[in-house]
């Protein structure tokens, strides 16, 4: 497919080989005021912002996803295969069903489990599991660990639900997942597919085990340093 595409705006080579994705539209644009220099705007396509500049001198990009699978698999498939993208790494927010983890900490997901269907159009003849890279789980790690930052790692569900009338996010906690949210398992697959790189590092937001550490909309927003930090640095 020619650029720009139905859903980006951009041009050949606006974007990075390495771009940011949160999912909110505002952080993305936060991401861009607050980290990069010489920021660009090179989308903004119903509104998801997408922006070009420079961390450290190294060329990156940041633009938001939107909501669940189906919207992180339209940008991230668009940016893999036809804006020859190397890598994408989802900076978004989580809630926790890990007794060790409290709003602020930071999930690496190494892994995603879904109650989607997404994996379906490959016809494979089992059920894939999408990982992330391996490299830059191993640099976000050692990110994490030289700031000292509260972390972990491990598997995340990636729910198509947001309002679940089973509201079973809990019981993938026996079986060792430490966090629920609603992209990562599309992003890994479309970077399988595409033969790409792909992180989800998500921050705590809120914690279906101490609700009373829940965050607002405005500090989702605006105060998840950390991660966008990690990321950065992992680019």
């Amino acid at each position: 497919m020619p650029v720009p595409t139905p859903h980006i705006e951009a041009k050949e080579g606006d974007f990075a080989r390495t771009v940011l994705m949160p999912g909110d539209p505002l952080r993305s644009k936060y991401i861009a005021e607050n980290f990069l220099e010489n920021p660009v705007l090179v989308n903004n396509v119903r509104g998801v912002q997408g922006y070009t500049g420079t961390y450290k001198g190294k060329r990156i990009s940041v633009m938001a996803s939107g909501m669940g699978q189906p919207a992180i698999g339209i940008y991230s498939y668009e940016l893999f295969n036809f804006y020859n993208v190397e890598q994408i790494i989802r900076v978004g927010s989580c809630g926790s069903i890990d007794k060790d983890l409290h709003v602020r900490d930071i999930i690496l997901a190494q892994a995603a489990c879904t109650n989607g269907n997404y994996a379906s159009q490959y016809g494979l003849p089992g059920t894939f599991a999408p990982i992330a890279d391996f490299e830059l789980l191993r640099k976000a790690v050692d990110v994490c660990e030289e700031k000292g930052v509260r972390y972990k790692v491990g598997n995340i569900f990636s729910s198509d639900m947001f309002y679940d009338d089973m509201d079973s996010g809990l019981v993938w906690a026996k079986m060792g997942v430490l966090g629920v949210e609603m992209e990562s398992a599309a992003l890994y697959c479309n970077a399988a597919r595409a033969g790409k790189k792909a992180l989800c590092i998500c921050t705590v937001s809120d914690s279906f085990l101490y609700p009373e550490e829940n965050t607002t909309a405005e500090e989702r927003q605006n105060s998840f340093t950390a991660m966008m930090e990690i990321a950065l640095e992992i680019a």
